[in-house]
């Protein structure tokens, strides 16, 4: 017989939910969002390590020096130290942010209810799930490339096909994308877990490859491509605010993962084990290759699957195309599905279940990426380059999702007090449809960044966005929690 009111119990501080009647029959949940039982908690930290290892090792990330030198005038040295020092910074906001998805076992959307009401959740939701459409198609023409170089050099007169090619391979890589993703968390752990170790051997094939030509000490001397006498703070500091809003995305959206951890050592060892490290030393990779690829193939080639298809060896094209197409599906899967999948079960969890959401994330991300593809078909012409459009997502999205780490982490940490009705979340009778002081303290920081845009005494609040929003944003919202007594703080108990 179905209980009525839904039951929470803990076991050594995790917090599962018995849904009763209550839970089961409210248009907020659904079997794909709900908490995940305690027995569902399987990864731990190397699982998580593997996570990072696998979503880290890609081909954005191999080109962050370049863009680091190229956009921001730094040099290779201070590039470098940028990437190592955002990736420290941003590991405050995974980590805390993690914490409510490893106790109760909730997804981000679900724990974006408490801070931005039931129903405001998915405003925050749908910025999130916009940009990783985005990125899952940026990423998904990496992969297609690498499988249209793969079948390239199986099969001779596939090359023939030229952008066609490309085109197919994007399909092909699409395809298996969404199927991983349509097979849940256990395929995703299993394919990370497999990959990481892969991944980090092609690191090092690589650099063994590339190292004989060329010199580290004439690479750290080159000069950095800003005006001469400029003071590097600045800069530094603008490149630094990117390399943050790298992972900007996933410091929101961390608890669709750390709700399978089995603990919060894990996901806190995993995350520090798994991500700075690994982010620093494939985009140091980036840079050697990049140096070195003029006396490697007679041409300066900035991303590893033009590099590699410029090998004479059909074997070794090969071999090294299937790893990169296994890195970047492990990249994509984890990073760019995950969550707009949850956040477009958000919306109407009744309607949309995990299967609908994902192919919704596909088809989003398909139409994102479609002018690129009528390009490579030849359908159009047009000077918009898939890397300018990267280049500067990572300054103006960090701008945007900044205030919500903010609020998240004020809102669990310091309004909550780590203390969330767990049932509440799911139905409309504990937590307010929509919660204003969240919204105002993310309006005001984005407002502020836009009109920062035009006013040359604030363009410090554009450049420096993340850390602006962030700090603005939880101040902002603890201020207005502080000043009234809500509903939602009054019954936020387990």
């Amino acid at each position: 017989m179905q209980q009525n009111r839904s039951q929470v119990t803990e076991r050594d501080g995790l917090f599962e939910l018995e849904a009763g009647s209550d839970v089961l029959d409210s248009p907020r949940y659904n079997h794909d969002m709900a908490p995940t039982k305690v027995r569902e908690r399987t990864w731990n930290k190397w699982h998580i390590t593997a996570l990072w290892v696998g979503m880290s090792v890609c081909v954005p990330t191999y080109t962050l020096g370049g863009v680091l030198t190229a956009y921001f005038g730094l040099t290779v040295g201070e590039a470098l130290m940028a990437i190592l020092l955002a990736n420290v910074i941003v590991l405050i906001p995974l980590t805390l942010n993690a914490f409510p998805g490893t106790k109760y076992g909730i997804p981000f959307p679900v724990l974006l209810r408490s801070s931005f009401g039931v129903l405001g959740s998915n405003v925050p939701c749908l910025i999130r799930a916009l940009v990783a459409c985005g990125w899952f198609g940026i990423q998904t023409m990496f992969g297609g490339l690498a499988i249209h170089l793969f079948l390239g050099s199986v099969f001779e007169g596939w090359k023939s096909l030229g952008g066609t090619g490309e085109v197919i391979g994007f399909m092909i890589f699409w395809s298996l994308n969404l199927w991983v993703v349509i097979r849940g968390a256990e395929s995703i752990k299993w394919l990370e877990t497999l990959s990481a170790p892969l991944l980090v051997a092609v690191g090092i094939g690589l650099l063994v490859w590339a190292m004989p030509n060329m010199s580290m000490t004439e690479l750290l001397a080159i000069p950095p491509k800003r005006p001469e006498g400029a003071s590097v703070v600045s800069y530094f500091a603008a490149g630094l605010t990117a390399m943050v809003g790298f992972w900007a995305t996933l410091s929101l959206n961390i608890p669709d993962f750390s709700r399978y951890a089995k603990s919060q050592k894990d996901q806190i060892l995993g995350q520090i084990f798994g991500l700075p490290l690994t982010m620093f030393l494939f985009a140091s990779l980036g840079v050697v290759m990049t140096a070195a690829s003029v006396k490697l193939v007679g041409v300066t080639v900035s991303d590893p699957v033009s590099l590699i298809g410029h090998i004479q060896s059909p074997v070794w094209v090969a071999v090294a195309m299937a790893l990169i197409i296994i890195a970047t599906l492990s990249t994509n899967t984890a990073a760019n599905i995950v969550s707009p999948t949850n956040d477009f079960q958000n919306i109407a969890p009744k309607v949309i279940n995990r299967t609908k959401a994902v192919l919704l994330t596909g088809f989003v991300g398909l139409a994102l990426m479609a002018h690129e593809l009528l390009k490579k078909l030849g359908l159009i012409v047009s000077d918009v380059s898939l890397e300018t459009v990267y280049s500067n997502w990572l300054l103006g999205y960090s701008s945007l999702l900044g205030p919500i780490a903010g609020i998240m982490v004020v809102d669990y940490f310091l309004i909550k007090k780590q203390q969330l009705n767990l049932a509440g979340l799911y139905r409309d009778d504990v937590y307010p449809a929509w919660n204003w002081a969240g919204f105002t303290a993310f309006g005001v920081p984005v407002v502020l960044t836009l009109l920062s845009l035009g006013s040359d005494a604030f363009s410090w609040f554009y450049s420096y966005g993340w850390f602006t929003g962030s700090a603005l944003g939880g101040v902002i919202y603890y201020g207005l929690c502080s000043m009234r007594s809500s509903p939602s703080v009054v019954k936020s108990s387990v």
